[in-house]
């Protein structure tokens, strides 16, 4: 995708405000807690897929964006993403010729960093503790990766959408 093309600007934010509404959406009683981290995998798909386009400043802003939606301390969620995507860019070359196993075993420790990440920051707010239910939206991202994967690289590639 060239980098003028408002074709892609829009087939990479699209994505990016879906899985927005996916974070905020109400989940029935106790599923709210399975609510995986959809903005951050979305961000991983792209910042792998395209990295020229998306980036550190993309994870930021997104970041911020989250912060203000799922009304937490302003920045941490924007810390996260972009510390997560940071390593995603300096790996990229490498974790694009993983099979999607593979990749999915990186997702897991990129969520598990960003959940580690969230619960430091909301640790120095006030002491916290750390239930068994923290760590489910790692879980369920991890098996959601290979959904959001396909479903990405079909926007991506699809000759429909160009």
């Amino acid at each position: 995708m060239p980098l003028n093309n408002p074709v892609g600007f829009i087939r990479i934010c699209l994505p990016l405000l879906v899985a927005m509404c996916l974070r905020i959406a109400p989940w029935p009683g106790e599923l709210a807690v399975l609510n995986p981290d959809w903005v951050l995998l979305v961000l991983i798909y792209w910042s792998l897929a395209v990295p020229e386009r998306v980036g550190i400043f993309h994870a930021w802003s997104f970041g911020l964006l989250t912060d203000v939606l799922m009304g937490r301390l302003l920045g941490q969620y924007a810390l996260a993403y972009s510390l997560i995507i940071y390593g995603c860019l300096k790996l990229h070359k490498q974790l694009r010729q993983f099979p999607l196993l593979q990749q999915g075993l990186f997702v897991f420790f990129c969520l598990l960093l960003s959940q580690l990440l969230l619960f430091f920051i909301k640790n120095l707010q006030h002491p916290a503790q750390l239930h068994a239910s923290f760590w489910l939206p790692v879980f369920t991202g991890t098996l959601c990766w290979p959904l959001v994967y396909g479903a990405l690289r079909f926007v991506h590639l699809s000759p429909r959408l160009r």
